[in-house]
C-alpha cells in the first residue's frame, strides 16, 4: 500500500474536524447577532463558560478513549453523528427555545463529540507515526494537518459562498457538514484497530515529563493568538477596515496560504528540524500582527498580504508543534489518548479566554455592532485586541519553545530533549 493510500483517510479526517472547530467561532457569534439579535456579551459569556467545562471534560475524554479499547471504533461513529446532528441544530434549526440557551446546547453538544474525535483521533496518529518508521510523526503530521487546513479553508468561505446559490447558507453548510462527517468517518474505518487492554494512565507520565509538560505550556500560549484574531476576525474586517463583503475572500486567502504552506513547512522541518523551523514561523506571525496593528480604515490590500503571511505562519503552527507534543508523548506513553486530552484543553482554553475576556471588554467599550453602535474609540479597541494583544501572546510562545530542551538532528524528527 502506497503512503498516499495508507494516510489519505487521515487528511480526509482531519479536515472534516477542523471543519467544526475554528471556522464556527469564526460564524456562530456572528450568526447569532445578525440572525437573533443575541449580544456579544452574552455569547461571549456561553463561549468562555463552554470551553471551562473542558478543565474536566478534555482529560475525561482522553481517559475514556484509551479506556475503551477495542470499541473505540464504534465510538468514533457515535461521536460523528452526534457532531452532526449539534451542527444543524446549531445553523439549521429555528432555535425552539431562547436563541442564546439553544445556542449553549446545540455547541456543548458540537464540542463535547469534537473533543472526543479530535482526542481519539491525534493519539491514533502517534501509533499510526511509529509503524511509519522514520520521521513518520512530521510525515503524518505534513497528511494530517494539510487536511485539517484545507477543511478550515472551506468551512470558513463556504457559508458567504453559498449565499448566491441559497437564502439559507448557514442551513446548507451545516447539512454538506453532515454528509462530509460521514465519508470521513468511512474513511477511518479500518484505522481502529482493537486493542488487548488499556494502557495505564498516561496523566502522570505526561505531565512529570519535562519535555512533554513544557510543550503543553507552548500549547497554551501558541493557540491564543489565533484564538484572539479568529473571535474578532469579522468585526475587524467589517468596523476597522470598513471592508464589509470582504470577509470570505479575506478568509480564503488566509487558510488557501496555511494549507499550502503546509507540506513546505514540513519539508523544511525534515531538513532542519521541527523546532528550528517553528520557531521561524512564529516570527513571522509576530511581524504580521506588528503590520495588522497599524491598519486602518481603506487599508484592504495590506491586509490582504497580512492575511498570506500570518496564513503561512499558521501552517507552520498546526503541521510542527502537534508532531513535536506526538514524538514526545510517544517516547513516554503507549498510548496518548490522555496526553491529547491535555492538549485539547489547553488549545481550547485559548479559545475560551478569547471569548469571555474580549467580546465583554470591546462592549464595554462601546463596540455594540449589532446596534450599529462603533465608536472611533471603539475601532481603536478593536485594533489593539485583534494585532497588539496576540503579538504579545505569541513573543512568549516563541520564548517558552526556545527554552523547551528539544535537540533534533537533520532528516530526523525524534527528540532527544532531557526527559526527567
Amino acid at each position: 500500500m502506497t503512503e498516499t493510500a495508507r494516510l489519505a483517510p487521515y487528511a480526509l479526517f482531519a479536515g472534516v474536524l477542523a471543519s467544526a472547530g475554528l471556522p464556527i467561532y469564526i460564524h456562530a457569534p456572528s450568526f447569532y447577532v445578525d440572525a437573533y439579535g443575541v449580544g456579544l456579551a452574552g455569547l461571549g459569556f456561553v463561549l468562555g463558560g463552554l470551553r471551562l467545562l473542558d478543565f474536566v471534560q478534555d482529560p475525561a475524554l482522553g481517559w475514556l478513549s484509551r479506556r475503551l479499547g477495542a470499541k473505540r471504533g464504534t465510538a468514533v461513529a457515535v461521536a460523528t453523528g452526534v457532531m452532526s446532528a449539534a451542527m444543524l441544530g446549531l445553523f439549521a434549526v429555528t432555535p425552539p427555545v431562547a436563541p442564546l440557551i439553544w445556542f449553549a446546547l446545540t455547541l456543548t453538544l458540537l464540542f463535547s463529540s469534537f473533543s472526543f474525535l479530535t482526542i481519539s483521533f491525534y493519539a491514533r496518529g502517534v501509533q499510526k507515526s511509529v509503524s511509519l518508521g522514520q520521521n513518520g510523526h512530521v510525515r503524518l503530521a505534513g497528511w494530517r494537518e494539510t487536511g485539517a487546513l484545507a477543511g478550515v479553508c472551506l468551512a470558513s468561505v463556504l457559508p458567504v459562498a453559498l449565499t448566491s446559490v441559497t437564502s439559507h447558507p448557514f442551513a446548507a453548510f451545516a447539512a454538506i457538514f453532515a454528509v462530509a462527517a460521514f465519508a470521513g468517518m468511512m474513511a477511518m474505518r479500518q484505522e481502529w484497530p482493537p486493542a488487548d487492554a488499556p494502557s495505564p494512565s498516561a496523566f502522570g507520565p505526561i505531565l512529570k515529563d519535562q519535555v512533554t509538560r513544557r510543550l503543553l505550556v507552548v500549547a497554551l500560549f501558541n493557540a491564543m493568538p489565533v484564538a484572539v484574531t479568529s473571535t474578532l476576525f469579522i468585526f475587524f474586517v467589517e468596523h476597522r477596515l470598513q471592508a464589509r463583503g470582504w470577509e470570505g475572500p479575506l478568509l480564503l486567502a488566509f487558510f488557501l496560504a496555511a494549507a499550502l504552506s503546509a507540506p513546505l513547512w514540513t519539508r523544511a522541518a525534515l531538513a532542519y528540524g521541527p523546532k528550528q523551523v517553528l520557531l521561524c514561523g512564529m516570527v513571522l506571525a509576530i511581524v504580521t500582527f506588528a503590520g495588522a496593528a497599524l491598519l486602518d480604515a481603506g487599508d484592504l490590500i495590506p491586509f490582504v498580504l497580512i492575511c498570506i503571511a500570518s496564513g503561512a505562519a499558521l501552517g507552520a503552527d498546526m503541521t510542527l508543534l502537534p508532531a513535536l507534543f506526538a514524538s514526545a508523548a510517544a517516547d513516554v506513553v503507549p498510548d496518548a489518548a490522555e496526553g491529547f486530552g491535555l492538549w485539547s484543553f489547553a488549545s481550547k482554553f485559548s479559545l475560551a479566554l478569547a471569548a469571555i475576556t474580549f467580546l465583554p471588554l470591546l462592549a464595554s467599550a462601546g463596540f455594540n455592532p449589532g446596534r450599529g453602535d462603533v465608536s472611533d474609540a471603539a475601532r481603536s479597541t478593536l485594533s489593539l485586541f485583534y494585532a497588539v494583544v496576540p503579538l504579545g501572546l505569541k513573543a512568549v510562545a516563541l520564548l517558552l519553545l526556545w527554552a523547551t530542551p528539544i535537540e533534533t538532528t537533520r532528516g530526523d524528527n525524534q527528540l532527544r530533549g532531557a526527559h526527567t
